[in-house]
């Protein structure tokens, strides 16, 4: 009788919440009064005890059998599947390092013992006195900016002790929408991986085309799925009716909502947190930390392939020692090559404990710290009895070396066996994944044009943006050069044309701006991988090209290339929603490193350009921001001219008379 009336009424629970989700749009029609005596009776329903499905991570919890026979391992009247012997556990809860013996059953810890008790076991693995720790968490990655799929990523990262991922899949939902998000939040290999369900998608439709829309009954029925840990990131600028009724729900729900501040401060950051953010990643001077922590705020560290905040965040330790329980670790957006060669979590574990960072607080961020801010340390984070199994063995704390990784109770990764990981990937790739790029066949060496009425020989003043800190923009203004009736960009000072074009529906639809810091002395750079919404970016010194570069990529059907002279010079195919690999992750590090080679002959002297070639258009990160519509003021959230004047005589008499 519970089952039956708990499935009604969950059923009803939903059919509420679809409709509170379009509360905003009802709101108008019904008036204020009737909407909030409606309002107020959909919350009592809605806060009525939920279905256990909507609880965090509870597909990897224990079954009552599971905890029967946990606790028949722990009193030893069942032997367990596998016990580790021999291992010096670091216990994330008290800091001690004890000699110990573990017992697993059924892919979790039965039982955490002293190294001289005796359980009974299928088979014994020998720990051979190495430490003893959980694996590591990121608490916030976008896996599609890897440029490999999930399955390949987890084979890449679980060499390096991560167990368990938040991922936020706008990337890809942005181009296919809620399936392509589904898709993206799951694997078949052993890595766990929780959904940061997307804020928005598109995320300001008044600003740009965009590709896939994801609708709010479809956020609202993500977002109460186990997987789902948290709402995705969110920007400080803009916040309506729409986003209220998600966050609220994820409140409600007992869910995290991440941040991304932008680095705002003072009231644009209280009224910021007052809307339930909970953590930021892009904050790392002391200054802005603080502000943070004192808002009760966790600080996702960011390092990634753009930049590593690991070091300036942890600069002056002593302000902060008081608040490392507030602290995570997160890539955010980093490259494979990156993830393989630098490291992933345990890059930094090791950059913390380098900077001062006492060691076990270091891996508790890594860790505890992770799972319990985001409400899922009742199955990770520790070595406890009742916990998934994951843990990893390592041969020196400090240079977090990992000897093996386990998984479920399983051994998937072992240094003195193999470099790689002993799963495979056997994810499917559905064809949908594929044929995602479409451009207007009408596209042209005209699309990058950028009118100004000056006569020949004169110059326009443009509104232009300037890279810093990865990627973040500052505003200035160029004065360029204007050739029939067409603004140039100005290599000689590192002024380039940038275009993003729409990829998605084949329509004419374009902006181009101008972009200084890449250092391009010639030639083009192309990516199918723009932030927010994936559509086509393309900077150069060259007009004729960035359109061979923009037809080169329609050829493959999306991802990176360089054209230098006229030819391509390196390309790398990211045919999955043209912003991932099918191939090998090891394949597509040796892709990303040629076209970084050949950005570098070009001129460009920056690291990964092509990530940061992603993000210059991205209009959430002040100053500016291009999409497929035009330049936006990031603040105001609304467009601007790209061309301010020209110095022609009749302007500078103008501005002469206005003095």
């Amino acid at each position: 009788m519970f089952a039956k009336r708990s499935a009604i009424q969950n059923k009803f629970q939903l059919a509420v919440r679809t409709v509170n989700a379009q509360r905003y749009k009802i709101r108008a029609a019904i008036g204020p009064e009737l909407a909030n005596f409606l309002q107020e009776s959909a919350n009592e329903v809605c806060a009525a005890p939920k279905g256990e499905f909507m609880t965090i991570a509870r597909h990897w919890t224990p079954s009552s059998q599971d905890l029967m026979q946990l606790r028949d391992v722990a009193l030893g009247l069942l032997p367990a599947d596998l016990v580790v012997k021999n291992s010096r556990l670091f216990c994330m809860h008290t800091g001690e390092i004890r000699d110990v013996n573990i017992a697993l059953k059924r892919g979790f810890i039965a039982a955490v013992a002293p190294a001289e008790h005796h359980f009974s076991a299928e088979k014994v693995v020998d720990g051979q006195n190495k430490y003893l720790l959980p694996t590591f968490i990121d608490t916030h990655i976008h896996i599609e900016y890897s440029l490999v799929s999930p399955g390949e990523f987890a084979r890449c990262v679980v060499p390096h002790g991560t167990g368990c991922v938040l991922a936020d899949p706008n990337c890809v939902g942005n181009v296919l929408g809620g399936k392509g998000m589904a898709w993206a939040g799951e694997t078949n290999t052993p890595l766990k991986i929780l959904q940061q369900v997307s804020h928005r998608i598109p995320r300001a439709p008044a600003l740009e085309l965009g590709g896939a829309e994801v609708t709010a009954a479809e956020q609202f029925d993500m977002l109460e799925k186990t997987n789902a840990v948290s709402v995705g990131e969110s920007v400080p600028f803009g916040f309506d009716e729409r986003a209220a009724d998600f966050q609220s729900l994820a409140l409600g729900l007992g869910k995290r909502i991440t941040g991304h501040s932008a680095r705002v401060s003072h009231q644009a950051l209280w009224a910021y947190a007052a809307t339930g953010v909970s953590d930021d990643h892009n904050a790392f001077e002391v200054d802005e930390i603080l502000d943070r922590l004192r808002l009760g705020q966790m600080i996702t560290v960011m390092s990634g392939s753009m930049n590593d905040n690991v070091a300036p965040t942890f600069a002056d330790i002593e302000v902060i020692e008081n608040s490392f329980s507030q602290f995570s670790f997160c890539a955010d957006d980093k490259h494979v090559g990156d993830l393989d060669r630098e490291g992933h979590i345990d890059h930094h574990i090791r950059k913390a404990i380098l900077e001062g960072i006492p060691i076990l607080e270091a891996y508790r961020m890594a860790t505890l710290y992770a799972a319990r801010f985001y409400r899922f340390d009742h199955v990770l984070g520790s070595i406890s009895p009742s916990k998934r199994a994951d843990f990893v063995l390592i041969n020196d704390l400090e240079k977090v070396e990992i000897a093996s990784v386990w998984l479920d109770g399983r051994p998937v990764y072992d240094a003195d066996i193999s470099s790689s990981v002993a799963f495979h990937n056997s994810d499917p790739i559905p064809d949908w994944l594929y044929g995602t790029f479409n451009l207007s066949e009408s596209l042209s060496k005209e699309t990058f044009r950028v009118e100004a009425s000056a006569a020949e020989g004169e110059v326009a003043v443009v509104a232009a943006m300037e890279m810093y800190d990865g990627y973040f923009k500052r505003a200035f203004e160029a004065e360029l050069p204007v050739v029939d009736g067409n603004v140039l960009c100005d290599p000689l000072n590192d002024v380039a044309k940038i275009s993003v074009i729409d990829r998605h529906h084949g329509s004419d639809t374009s902006a181009t701006g101008f972009v200084r810091g890449f250092g391009l002395e010639r030639g083009a750079l192309a990516a199918s991988t723009n932030c927010e919404n994936q559509n086509l970016v393309v900077i150069g010194a060259c007009e004729e090209d960035m359109l061979i570069a923009a037809r080169a990529l329609q050829k493959c059907g999306g991802g990176y290339v360089c054209v230098d002279d006229g030819e391509v010079s390196a390309l790398l195919p990211l045919p999955l929603a043209g912003i991932m690999s099918d191939q090998p992750w090891e394949q597509v590090v040796k892709g990303v490193d040629r076209v970084n080679l050949a950005a570098r002959a070009m001129g460009s002297k920056i690291p990964a350009p092509f990530m940061i070639l992603a993000f210059v258009g991205l209009a959430g990160v002040p100053d500016y921001g291009l999409t497929e519509k035009g330049l936006i003021d990031s603040l105001t959230q609304s467009f601007i001219p790209v061309v301010q004047c020209c110095r022609c005589p009749t302007h500078v008499h103008e501005q002469s008379l206005t003095l």
